[in-house]
């Protein structure tokens, strides 16, 4: 099996046909119809069906895919990093941020690591570690930086807790509950919510039960800062953000923070990544910049593995 059968292969699967592949490559078609018949033969099984919309991946040929498309990713970052080893400071970093890395880190790292990594792209998904959980342990992203539910960690990946964290609710200017000064006062609210876990009653419900009250009323689940910041200042919709969002609410006035005497614990601001292989020099040197920022809020990192 050579890499060009590979290559190919991926280049039908994502383009959904021959001649699209072809183009794609910058080949010609009975060229990719060889390497695929020759794929299929050393492998013993059929790959592709024929469909009106073009080529379909078998059931055997979507397992292969999900092989084919992790090797093809581990070649390119060999590239990359053989490439930054010897000066040459090309490729691509892709992270994971959670809304307070967003906030109060992002800032402080992103004008270093552009002098330092001029050449380098750099791509930033929002959302928690349930979202990115499997393109993190196949490799697509190289690490994320947010709030962790160590209980779904497995032997894949690695993690460094960087430091604690609290929340704080916020609402709307003038809303109704804006004067309460304790959590009892909003047991009745409306909440935009999201989740450090596939369940999304699992951000609120713990601190409402920690307090021996009843759970709260999620209205809107998140996936985005953008949604729950939209939500909350438009409506009567409380949320309960980290408390890195205190100067954005501040400086923006869409939310005003309801000062309540309960401390509410946050999950720890974690960075994780697969335990498998090392990151890039470039994604190194940018988790790197992730640590030192994490110093600032007022906590020392402290590594652990999983």
């Amino acid at each position: 099996m050579k890499l060009t059968h590979l290559r190919d292969f991926l280049a039908v699967a994502e383009q959904g046909g021959l001649r699209r592949a072809a183009r794609h490559l910058g080949l010609v078609q009975p060229a990719i119809s060889r390497s695929i018949r020759e794929l299929e033969h050393e492998l013993g099984a059929s790959l592709f069906e024929r469909s009106n919309s073009g080529m379909v991946l078998t059931p055997v040929g979507k397992a292969f895919h999900r092989r084919t498309a992790a090797i093809q990713l581990e070649l390119e970052r060999a590239r990359e990093e053989v490439a930054q080893m010897s000066g040459v400071a090309t490729g691509t970093v892709w992270i994971g941020l959670s809304t307070a890395p967003h906030v109060a880190m992002l800032p402080r790292v992103l004008e270093p690591y552009q002098r330092r990594y001029p050449d380098v792209l750099l791509k930033i998904s929002e959302g928690m570690f349930p979202a990115m959980e499997s393109e993190i342990r196949d490799g697509s992203i190289d690490f994320y930086v947010g709030p962790l539910s160590e209980e779904l960690l497995n032997s894949d990946f690695k993690y460094e807790k960087l430091f604690d964290n609290n929340r704080l609710v916020m609402a709307r200017p003038g809303h109704p509950l804006s004067k309460a000064r304790s959590l009892t006062e909003l047991v009745n609210a409306r909440w935009v919510a999201t989740s450090v876990t596939a369940n999304y009653e699992a951000e609120l419900y713990p601190v409402f039960e920690k307090h021996g009250l009843p759970k709260p009323k999620i209205a809107v689940q998140a996936h985005s800062a953008l949604t729950m910041i939209t939500a909350a200042a438009s409506s009567d919709l409380l949320a309960m953000l980290p408390q890195q969002w205190l100067g954005f609410a501040r400086s923006t006035r869409l939310l005003k923070h309801i000062a309540l005497r309960e401390q509410l614990v946050a999950p720890a601001i974690c960075i994780v990544t697969r335990s498998s292989l090392p990151l890039t020099p470039a994604a190194e040197h940018l988790a790197d910049l992730f640590r030192r920022a994490a110093l600032n809020q007022g906590h020392s990192p402290r590594a652990r593995n999983r």
